[in-house]
């Protein structure tokens, strides 16, 4: 009797495929051709002015070797010159420092409205009821809707909250040192 070798890294997942066919060439050649493969995504949120929030799943992050399988990540989209920004808890922490500096009570506003995020409400349904001025950098309904995906994506691969938790941790704290300030 045969000993089977057991497979590793199969997962269950459905998946949303399109046909591509590229025909093999000599190396530089069809790396060329596969360097024009268009990238996949979803829009998941809209910016007022013509951006986008989009997700790509999957997202390549490994744990102890182990791919997370409902990884995804988080790109602005600009569709205006194509341009996609992976838009990550230090740029956004780094935006608030610079908004800080400019502007405490505005920067303040803003985080108590990424506190909402935070707890569930929805960017948009903030964003209607709160007046939020931007002192200088992104806009902040770019980053309270990057946010809402970045910790959706936190809480994929970290489901006891820790992942959430760290990067909100990080800005209460720059919240009540910029109040002390």
């Amino acid at each position: 009797m045969k000993k089977r070798i057991a497979k590793k890294n199969i997962y269950n997942h459905s998946i949303d495929l399109t046909s591509l066919t590229i025909k093999n060439q000599p190396r530089e050649e069809f790396r060329e051709s596969l360097e024009q493969i268009k990238y996949r995504g979803y829009e998941v949120e809209q910016i007022s002015d013509g951006r986008k929030i989009v997700i790509t799943k999957p997202g390549g992050k490994f744990i102890f070797g182990v791919v997370k399988r409902e990884d995804f990540m988080v790109w602005v989209y600009d569709p205006k010159d194509g341009t996609l920004w992976l838009i990550s808890h230090k740029n956004i922490f780094q935006d608030l420092e610079e908004k800080a500096k400019v502007n405490k009570e505005d920067t303040i506003k803003i985080i108590d409205a990424l506190g909402k995020v935070f707890n569930g409400e929805d960017p948009d349904d903030i964003l209607k009821q709160d007046a939020i001025n931007n002192p200088c950098g992104e806009m902040p309904e770019v980053l309270l809707k990057a946010y809402k995906w970045i910790w959706g994506q936190e809480d994929c691969n970290y489901p006891n909250g820790e992942g959430r938790s760290m990067s909100w941790q990080a800005i209460s704290d720059l919240k009540k040192r910029i109040e002390s300030e």
